[in-house]
Order: C-alpha cells, then sequence, then structure tokens
C-alpha cells in the first residue's frame, strides 16, 4: 500500500509514477480522490473542534458541580455535542475507509531506474549465461519426453482438470530432487532458513501482500464455516490457497515490531503453488509450462530500507545459481514498467533456454517491494534512531520446480530419448546418470 502522505504531498507525481506502468492498472480517480480528501480535512477539523467543546464544557460542569451551581443548561448542550459529534465521527470513519479501499487497489510505484514500457516487448535484456546447445537430432518437447518417464498428462486431467499433471517414477523422482536441492542450495551456502508453511491462508493474509483485492480472481478460495462444515457458510471465514509461499513467509511477520538486529530475515520454503490463470485460455496448454497447480522454491527477505536494492541483486544471483549449477543456459531481463508486478518497485526475471521452443522463458522472477508490503502487514522496525520504521521486503524464485524439470528434461535430451541427469542432481537420484524408459 503507497503511502497517503505521498499522495496529499505531491498528487501529480504520485498520478506520473502510477501512468508509467501504462494499462497494467486501474488508474487512480484524481478526482474523487481530492473530493473526499478534503472532505476528510472538513471533517476531521470539526470533529477536532467538537471534542475540544465537549471538553471545555464538561469541564466548566464539574467546575459547577464544585460549587453546587446549576449545570442543567450546560449538560444540555453537551448532549447535544455528544450527537453531532457522533454523526461527525462516524463520516470520518466513512471517508477513511473508502481513502483505504483506494489505496488497496493501487499498485506500487516503480523505481525511477525501471525502463518505461507497455508490456513486456520493453523489457531490457541485461544479460546471457550459457551457450544453448547444438542438437544434432530433432528435438523433442518436455511432454514427448516426459510422457515415456512418467509425465501422465492425462492421469492429471481426469483427476482434477485441465492444466494439472500426475508425475510417476523416474520424472517424480526427478521433480523431487529439483525441489531438494534447490533447498540445499539456499540454506547451506545462501544463508536462509528453511521453513513450512500453511498452503491455505486467510483472507488479510493476501491483502497484506498484495493478492487481493485485485487478484481475486487468480485464486483459489474456499469458506470454512463456524463449525468446518464443507461448502460455502454465510457465517464462514474466507481463506484461500496459496499461489505462493511468499504470501506465508512474507506474512510470518506480520503486525510485529521488529528489533534491527533481527534484520536480514532470510526465509525459503518448497510448496505447491495455486493459481486459476483466470484470463490465460490459450496460453502454454501444451504440458507443465502453465499449470493450475505446481511447485516452487521462494526466497523472501526482510531488510532494512537502506540495503533492499543490494539485497534486491543478492537475490538474482541466488537464484542464477541453481541455473548455472546445473549448467542451463539462461538470460536476465530487468522488467519495464508496464510489466511489473502489482506491488513491485523493481523486478529482475530469469528466462531459461527452451529448445524445443527456441526461446528463453520466465523460471524466476526477483522483485523488491520496498514498504508497500510492511504497510500493509503494518510490520515496522526500530531503527538506530529509536523510531519505528516500516521494513522492505523483497521475494524471488528460487526456482519454479515445474519449469526447471521442463528444462532439463529438454536441454538434457538424448537422441534416444533417454535424458541424462546434470551432475549436481546426480546425489539426489541416488547416483543416477541416465533417465530412459
Amino acid at each position: 500500500m503507497l503511502d497517503i502522505n505521498l499522495l496529499r504531498k505531491d498528487l501529480a507525481h504520485v498520478v506520473a509514477r502510477l501512468e508509467s506502468r501504462k494499462g497494467a492498472q486501474p488508474a487512480l480517480d484524481v478526482a474523487r480522490f481530492s473530493a473526499i480528501e478534503a472532505e476528510r480535512k472538513t471533517i476531521q477539523s470539526n470533529t477536532q473542534a467538537l471534542q475540544a467543546s465537549r471538553n471545555s464544557l464538561s469541564k466548566q460542569i464539574g467546575q459547577r458541580k464544585g460549587k453546587g451551581e446549576d449545570c442543567a443548561a450546560l449538560m444540555s448542550e453537551v448532549a447535544g455535542l455528544g450527537d453531532a459529534l457522533k454523526a461527525s465521527e462516524e463520516r470520518l470513519e466513512a471517508i477513511q475507509a473508502e481513502l483505504h479501499a483506494m489505496l488497496m487497489a493501487l499498485p506500487n510505484l516503480p523505481h525511477p531506474s525501471v525502463p518505461i514500457g507497455a508490456d513486456e516487448t520493453a523489457n531490457v535484456e541485461l544479460r546471457r549465461w550459457g551457450t544453448p546447445r547444438a542438437f544434432d537430432f530433432a528435438v523433442k518437447d518436455h511432454v514427448d519426453l516426459g510422457a515415456p518417464l512418467g509425465l501422465d498428462l492425462d492421469t492429471g486431467a481426469r483427476l482434477s482438470g485441465a492444466r494439472f499433471s500426475f508425475l510417476r517414477g523416474q520424472v517424480a523422482r526427478l521433480h523431487r530432487a529439483l525441489a531438494q536441492f534447490m533447498l540445499d542450495l539456499q540454506t547451506t551456502e545462501h544463508g536462509y532458513t528453511e521453513c513450512h508453511t500453511p498452503y491455505i491462508v486467510n483472507r488479510e493474509v493476501l491483502e497484506g501482500t498484495g493478492q487481493l483485492p485485485k487478484f481475486r480472481d487468480q485464486m483459489f478460495w474456499v469458506y470454512r464455516g463456524e463449525e468446518g462444515e464443507p461448502g460455502q457458510a454465510a457465517s464462514g471465514q474466507e481463506q484461500y490457497l496459496i499461489s505462493t509461499s511468499e504470501i506465508s513467509l512474507t506474512n510470518s511477520v506480520r503486525e510485529q515490531l521488529l528489533d534491527a538486529a533481527q534484520l536480514p530475515l532470510k526465509l525459503t520454503a518448497h510448496s505447491p503453488c495455486f493459481r486459476s490463470e483466470a484470463g490465460s485460455a490459450g496460453r502454454d496448454t501444451r504440458g507443465m509450462i502453465r499449470q493450475h497447480q505446481f511447485d516452487k522454491v521462494e526466497m523472501v527477505q526482510i531488510v532494512a530500507p537502506e540495503t533492499s536494492y543490494a539485497v534486491l541483486d543478492e537475490m538474482v544471483g541466488h537464484a542464477e545459481a541453481v541455473l548455472q549449477r546445473l549448467a542451463l543456459p539462461y538470460r536476465v531481463v530487468e522488467l519495464c514498467t508496464g510489466d511489473l508486478g502489482f506491488g513491485s518497485t523493481k523486478t529482475f526475471d530469469l528466462e531459461v533456454w527452451l529448445p524445443a521452443q527456441g526461446t528463453y522463458r520466465e523460471i524466476s522472477s526477483c522483485s523488491n517491494c520496498e514498504a508497500f508490503q510492511a504497510r500493509r502487514m503494518q510490520t515496522r522496525f526500530k531503527n538506530a534512531q529509536g523510531r519505528n520504521e516500516f521494513v522492505h521486503t523483497l521475494n524471488g524464485s528460487g526456482l519454479a520446480v515445474g519449469r526447471t524439470l521442463v528444462a532439463v528434461l529438454e536441454n538434457y535430451q538424448r537422441a534416444d530419448g533417454g535424458v541424462d541427469v546434470p551432475a549436481a542432481l546426480r546425489p539426489y537420484m541416488g547416483g543416477l546418470a541416465l533417465l530412459s524408459s
């Protein structure tokens, strides 16, 4: 959530920075904001004046009673002020609620260094690592490679519908090995604390990291009744399946005042992720590229504001390390303003080379949200001056497990349909060096 004082002090600047995001979000209703902000000032001033008058009259009543004097007229006046004050306070509360709702709908402001652009075509490639392999045979995609090895999309579809997969045997083992390898790398070499988080969270948790209210149609959601009965219950609690463990990791510090000595907090978790993918019909419908359920190893850091951009670069390196150990060619891309995520001020994507598509595809996204999420979660730390200050939050994939599986199958395929196991994964595969049917 943006600091409302930014809008109050320099609304034109905030609007310009929001508009640099192009069509990626609803625009701020400047006229409505200005009107309701003006009313807020008037009502707030009136409320304070009524409170002061009531306090003054109450003091006079006390003095008169002490002298045994009649105070009926003053008591009647106080009663009248009380009614006016109640009405004024109720209107002020309604105004504050509307302002809060407006702020909750606004995305974060892009960092001044972010390239200006309308969509992904304006993203900027920063560097490449590795050289795509030259094959001397016709390459297969991960679906054709994976089917004889245990990738069963038909069973996934029968069980749950389109965009679900069922893994057996060697492919299932490779999937598990990838997740374990990623967790071990992030914890033993990069200093993250491994966590295991709930997969179902409350509505306010998703508001904290910015998935709600904007992305409700992208979530799988349920209601939990008062007594746990199945189905929707009007008096039940609204809950959601997580779309990333960023949600639960970041919210683990919600409504807390941290000590500066606790920072940075470095957290990682392997979890399933659930996304309805509303609005993505027809995109990547073949195979495991875009699934309703997929696994990811997530990295989250909670840091002091002055360190957050150095930490962002560090986290990109932590994600790159996974691809480098697996010897998978990739490139690093800086997202433009129109392609930024809702809560991000600056984002770098890692895109891995997929031979069957002949292109690079996103496999990790590392973002700095500055204080945007912290303000929504009310997470602060006590800084060196002894003042309470919002932390900065960062998140990144380290990596998306399913897409890494796709990349391994396609980049390590053999002419006979087998798949070589990357050296870094062999200890997790019991020494197995080749997947074959």
